[in-house]
């Protein structure tokens, strides 16, 4: 079978030189799984933005006016990382269709891949940590109203702790949300999600792994979830600049065979986002990604 996946010209905009945000991983990713024959080129998609109606199921009116609107104060920008720009705009809605539409294909297929996504700073009100749209929330609630899922978990390995969809999930008994983070890396105040477990700095393969699989099986005995969101950062690799933590390439694809696992085992479909990578070299952080992605058409 061939592993579907969705991605965008509208992914990489225009940013400040020597701005931080490492936006061209995104065509470097694209290409590379393409050009290994990771992905099929009829099996990569381009998403269409994310109905408006969707977003409101997740985000505040004022704070989607301020985006869409162009009105978004400067200390506002600063908080999110970026500065606001059109092409801001289109890549937030683009890349939250992105994960809608892997989520909506991976019901039917079992596995699907947005190649961006995984914005999960992004609260209801406001964004921050370079996360505009929480785009897996709004998969979550487009798919509830369509009537395609109930109960949902969010697997979120990204080095950071997911806090916006923590917060917008909070209390929700029908979302189960996860996430195992470097305890002090960021954000700094962290939320609360239904299961934490935090890593101290310079954890290492051994150490990541039994926690993770001890923690798994629970998490899916929990939430009894219709589908599960994994959110697979690259930057707890050891040559990411923001991680902290120290997981080799190999380690990175041993975690993403866990997770698959453990949802196989209990016959739920998993929608795969990339979430972060700061790698000091780009192209390690595009190797971690394009691993889970071959790891993930291993599980089809």
């Amino acid at each position: 079978m061939t592993l579907h996946c969705w991605s965008s010209a509208h992914y990489v905009i225009a940013l400040p030189e020597g701005h931080r945000f490492p936006i061209a991983k995104y065509a470097l990713l694209r290409d590379a799984v393409l050009a290994e024959g990771v992905v099929a080129p009829a099996a990569m998609h381009d998403p269409a933005r994310a109905p408006l109606e969707d977003v409101r199921r997740v985000h505040d009116a004022d704070y989607i006016a301020r985006l869409v609107g162009g009105t978004m104060p400067a200390a506002e920008q600063r908080t999110l990382g970026f500065p606001w720009s059109e092409g801001l705009v289109e890549r937030s809605f683009r890349a939250s269709g992105g994960t809608l539409e892997a989520a909506t294909h991976a019901l039917d297929a079992g596995i699907a891949m947005n190649l961006a996504g995984g914005t999960h700073h992004a609260f209801a009100t406001h964004g921050e940590g370079f996360c505009v749209l929480n785009d897996v929330a709004i998969a979550v609630r487009a798919l509830r109203a369509q009537g395609r899922i109930r109960r949902v978990a969010v697997i979120d390995l990204d080095v950071h702790q997911g806090n916006g969809t923590h917060a917008i999930l909070a209390g929700d008994e029908r979302g189960f949300t996860f996430s195992m983070h470097g305890r002090r890396n960021y954000p700094f105040r962290k939320v609360p999600g239904s299961l934490d477990v935090e890593l101290e700095d310079g954890t290492g393969d051994t150490e990541y792994l039994e926690k993770l699989a001890e923690a798994l099986p629970g998490v899916l005995a929990a939430a009894r979830p219709d589908l599960v969101l994994y959110l697979a950062g690259a930057d707890p690799h050891e040559g990411d600049t923001l991680g902290r933590l120290k997981l080799s390439f190999d380690g990175l694809m041993r975690r993403d065979a866990l997770v698959l696992e453990a949802a196989r085992a209990v016959g739920v479909p998993v929608a795969i986002a990339i979430a972060g990578g700061y790698g000091a070299d780009i192209h390690d952080t595009v190797r971690v990604h394009v691993n889970t992605a071959r790891v993930a058409r291993s599980f089809l």
